[in-house]
């Protein structure tokens, strides 16, 4: 598994964008050139540890593990903070850097970790990939070919977006690719089931906003969030993204390059306004 080069985009304040389990930072490949076009972000978008394109990582890794290498690839970049944007797992590799005071602001997309030990949430979601993994195996031996397949995008459309149209067939083959170059895919299901989720949510102090969309099928609401809303503190933003899938920045780019500006320029301007 070859690495690969981040996207590194734009100048001004930092942003992490932090990609979902299974894929990499080509989800972001869309909404990252988007908001370094406004001029005032420097963008980067890594591919975590375990995935395609990120270094190997452990033989069983964990979101602290993926956490730690973020932190290194933020130190090299001389950020002591940024504004940290993550979608499934990234999200909850976001909560987990905002925890060790590495977040100016927290923008959460459809996020994992909502649950504690014992949460049915937590093995329904890990049976879920588990009951996934006749697909992966297909993946994995047949690449490229399986887009061949009549019902390809049947299948790849149901974690990802609200409808099969909303998803482009130019999409696919990166998709595909990720797909198949996943170790982290029994890496952390293990992983997983033997640690607890979102831990101590009440004491974020940085400005926090939950997105969450309305067709999740990996993370539906309200059984997913409820973990996010009711633990999560008062001042947190919450958004309803109506109609889009749990990987929304490949079917609505634009909308979610909007939703993380308004969120992040307000608390941005804010904070010159008082300084």
């Amino acid at each position: 598994m070859a690495l690969r080069e981040p996207i590194h985009l734009g100048t001004g304040e930092p942003m992490l964008l932090l990609h979902p389990f299974m894929l990499s930072q080509n989800v972001w490949k869309y909404v990252a050139p988007q908001i370094a076009e406004t001029g005032r972000y420097e963008v980067y978008a890594p591919t975590m540890p375990g995935h395609n394109g990120g270094v190997k990582g452990k033989a069983f890794l964990d979101t602290a593990e993926l956490a730690d290498d973020m932190e290194r690839r933020m130190d090299e970049l001389g950020w002591s903070t940024a504004h940290i944007v993550g979608n499934s797992l990234g999200g909850w590799v976001a909560f987990e850097l905002e925890r060790r005071g590495r977040a100016r602001t927290l923008t959460g997309i459809a996020p994992a970790g909502g649950w504690h030990w014992y949460t049915p949430a937590k093995f329904e979601i890990v049976g879920k990939f588990v009951a996934g993994f006749p697909v992966w195996l297909v993946t994995k031996m047949l690449g490229q070919h399986a887009l061949k397949l009549p019902f390809a995008k049947n299948l790849a459309f149901v974690a990802i977006s609200a409808h099969p149209d909303t998803l482009d067939d130019a999409d696919l083959p990166g998709i595909v690719d990720d797909f198949s170059h996943c170790p982290a895919y029994y890496q952390l299901l293990v992983k997983s089931l033997l640690l607890p989720g979102l831990m101590e949510l009440a004491k974020s102090h940085a400005p926090t906003h939950l997105v969450i969309c309305e067709k999740d099928r990996v993370l539906p609401h309200p059984r997913f969030t409820r973990h996010f809303t009711t633990q999560l503190p008062q001042s947190t933003k919450i958004t309803h993204l109506d109609g889009v899938g749990h990987i929304p920045m490949f079917e609505a780019p634009e909308r979610v390059t909007r939703v993380i500006l308004d969120f992040v320029d307000e608390h941005v301007d804010r904070k010159r306004a008082t300084g």
